[in-house]
């Protein structure tokens, strides 16, 4: 397999799952300020533009929630944790759905209003307009991830899942949002409890430092 990926994306959440998997995988990095996710031979593997992007034997993969989800469903063998989230049946599968759906169509786009006005607006006006109001909106978006979704000690409760890597990867962009993550203890133990994961702390010196 081959991994597309850059560093400050939520590509990292898919690399975290890969090196959890005991999958063999090449990554390449895609660098966004040389515009090569619009290269021809980029778009071609993923005609969004956008990483991750994950070459396998059957074809190209792309959103980070598809992704994830492919690696669970193929057996991880190196991370028992992740590997009997895939046991837990349809019902805890759902629930990964759908946490990993708010995380990527909500909180993701929150934070991507501040990094990527130009998507939504032109006006220059209108993008400082977007970016004063990413940390409120980012704010409440975790308050109720801290409140209502967040069970403790992982994301679903006892068994650990592919929330809890996407979680721990958005969490790390919210000083960036001008968003103090402390303010959320049960997430902030979680973010720190993550990163102390020995794939975690091996990509954030390699890849993503």
């Amino acid at each position: 397999m081959k991994l597309y990926y850059t560093p400050g994306t939520i590509s990292l959440a898919v690399h975290i799952a890969l090196e959890m998997s005991g999958e063999k995988y090449q990554s390449i990095a895609i660098d966004f300020s040389k515009s090569e996710q619009k290269s021809a031979t980029f778009l071609a593997l993923n005609p969004l533009g956008r990483v991750p992007a994950l070459v396998t034997a059957q074809g190209v993969i792309t959103e980070a929630l598809a992704i994830l989800n492919y690696i669970v469903a193929q057996g991880v063998k190196n991370h028992s944790e992740l590997a009997a989230s895939s046991q837990c049946g349809n019902f805890f599968q759902a629930k990964v759905d759908s946490f990993n759906s708010y995380m990527s169509s909500t909180v993701h786009v929150g934070h991507a209003h501040l990094r990527r006005p130009e998507r939504w607006v032109d006006n220059e006006s209108s993008k400082v307009d977007m970016a004063k109001k990413t940390p409120r909106n980012i704010t409440e978006y975790y308050n109720i991830i801290e409140n209502d979704l967040f069970v403790g000690p992982w994301v679903h409760g006892e068994q650990f899942s592919s929330s809890d890597i996407y979680l721990f990867v958005v969490t790390r962009w919210l000083l960036g949002d001008g968003v103090d993550p402390q303010q959320f203890k049960k997430v902030y133990i979680h973010f720190e409890k993550m990163s102390e994961m020995k794939e975690v702390k091996e990509l954030l010196v390699g890849y993503y430092a």
